[in-house]
């Protein structure tokens, strides 16, 4: 993992996690480089550290564990059951300093708790949080949540937490009650440091950025809707030799792919396949990096899945969220022009790591337990919201279908977007796809959120 250059403040707050044992959340508006600074962290601390994500895909971005594979928890709730250690997750548990989460907005409050529970018993410190080790967070809840639970779990949260959100865990408010005497945790919380990250990079026009801020906060006034529907009520001009590529981003799976089938459908030619490898245990299909067979044909608008590694000092020739289009498949490449340069794509390496104590130098290691294979691309005309997390693009059009359902699905929509002038709307903004969490707000704003 190569080590990105860091602005003045993520220095700031990488010196703040690298010198003190502080708890530490890390968040702010898309684009103000969450992802950098942890991939600075990854390659630079001198602690200990175990890097891990609550989805596979989260786990594969920042080269870790899914939190379940690293602490051996069951899927579902697991409330106050038995946790079960063995003596391989118990020496990795007992060796890290540090245990860094990504994506921690999808992490809810049991299995928050679930990881408190288990560094206390493994560690053999049941009266200290996370049994003494540090534990530093990185995400927005302002944009993902954790999947809400249902039926007899959802009762159980409701019973036992001010909501399902990692932030409202017990390990925080210091008021676990250990049930049946299982363990003795004591009533001392947690602290922790709230630092928000407010450079945005993304984004160089200030008046853009401040519509963006009040999306985020559910905070849009009428002159605000105004400008974004007057903006993004034009006609999305077709796809040209001197046009850039348009990516729809809606709502739902099937949209988007009724939307890929239709574009690939209608191109020329007959439609050519690459199957992935996949090797070890890699998980569900639903862990899977890329298609597991990708259909392509020449003209195919696709979207690059990893950023390019590239020779050493020579700038990436793509990034992830990249669009482009193919131009040539044939050699075991596919050839993509990307902004009228082309370029020859070959297959990736996916790796799948796993935590391992080295009883020889005492240290953390990783280890590679599975590979996939397949070409870093896939049909673009549309995406998920969802699955543009984390990506860039110039121009799009937001299928916003018929509404929002998840808070701060809108707002990731529009900031994926690098100015204004790149957004076209299929409909207008209603108020109603303005939705933000009435838990987060409280969270965040009552917080003593460093900036």
């Amino acid at each position: 993992m190569t080590s990105p250059a860091l602005s003045a403040e993520q220095q700031d707050v990488f010196e703040l996690i690298e010198n003190s044992r502080d708890h530490v959340f890390v968040t702010g508006r898309a684009g103000t480089g969450k992802s950098t600074l942890l991939q600075h962290l990854a390659a630079n601390t001198s602690k200990q550290i175990a890097v891990c994500a609550p989805t596979g895909v989260a786990a594969l971005n920042v080269e870790g564990q899914t939190v379940h594979s690293l602490f051996r928890l069951p899927i579902g709730l697991i409330a106050n059951s038995e946790l079960e250690q063995g003596d391989a997750t118990r020496r990795i548990l007992n060796a890290l300093d540090t245990l860094v989460i990504d994506e921690v907005s999808m992490v809810n409050a049991d299995l928050m708790d679930a990881i408190d529970r288990s560094l206390r018993q493994a560690r053999g410190r049941r009266g200290e949080p996370f049994g003494g080790a540090q534990v530093v967070m990185f995400g927005d809840p302002y944009q993902l949540a954790p999947v809400p639970p249902r039926g007899d779990e959802m009762r159980y949260i409701r019973d036992h937490y001010r909501s399902f959100w990692f932030f409202d865990a017990k390990v925080w408010a210091g008021e676990r009650a250990d049930e049946g005497g299982m363990l003795d945790l004591g009533r001392h919380g947690a602290d922790l440091t709230i630092r928000e990250l407010v450079d945005v990079h993304r984004q160089a026009d200030p008046g853009f950025r401040a519509m963006l801020n009040a999306v985020r906060h559910g905070q849009v006034t009428a002159d605000i809707a105004r400008v974004l529907n007057d903006t993004g009520a034009r006609i999305p001009p077709e796809p040209g030799e001197h046009e850039k590529p348009i990516i729809t981003l809606a709502t739902r799976n099937d949209i988007v792919n009724a939307i890929n089938r239709r574009h690939l459908a209608a191109l020329p030619g007959a439609v050519q396949k690459a199957s992935a490898e996949v090797s070890g245990d890699f998980g569900r299909g639903d862990a899977y990096p890329a298609d597991v067979e990708l259909e392509l044909k020449v003209g195919a608008q696709v979207m690059f899945l990893r950023n390019d590694v590239g020779s050493y000092g020579e700038p990436p020739r793509w990034v992830n969220g990249t669009i482009g289009t193919v131009t040539r498949i044939a050699g075991g490449t596919v050839r993509v022009d990307v902004d009228g340069t082309e370029f020859d794509v070959e297959p990736a390496v996916w790796e799948r790591f796993r935590y391992r104590y080295d009883a020889a130098s005492r240290n953390l290691t990783r280890e590679i337990v599975a590979e996939f294979t397949q070409f870093p691309l896939r049909l673009a005309w549309a995406v998920t919201i969802h699955k543009s997390q984390g990506k860039t693009y110039e121009r799009a059009i937001i299928d916003l279908g018929a509404g929002a359902f998840a808070p701060g699905q809108t707002y990731v929509a529009l900031s994926r977007l690098t100015s204004l002038d790149g957004l076209y709307l299929s409909r207008p903004l209603r108020p109603s796809d303005i939705r933000v969490d009435p838990d987060v707000s409280r969270f965040l704003s009552r917080a003593d959120v460093a900036r």
